[in-house]
């Protein structure tokens, strides 16, 4: 039986940071990579696409630091 994988809907996904990041909130996942046990997403900024960078997914679990989906400011 094939393995389970790890964040099956990464890429795509979009999310809202609660602080800002580079100077944005908005990002989308472009790619991603496993290394071992890891999984790390490439996130990127919604509104301009030379701000890129590479974390840990399970970091997006944090909601202390991390929403799903794109959220306004009265939201948050």
């Amino acid at each position: 039986m094939a393995k389970k994988q790890k964040f099956p809907h990464l890429i795509g996904s979009k999310w809202t940071a609660e602080q800002e990041t580079f100077g944005w909130r908005h990002f989308v996942v472009v790619n991603r990579k496993n290394e071992g046990d890891l999984v790390f997403a490439e996130i990127k900024a919604a509104c301009d696409d030379s701000v890129r960078f590479w974390l840990n997914a399970k970091a997006l679990n944090r909601r202390s630091l991390w929403s799903p989906g794109w959220k306004t400011l009265q939201e948050m």
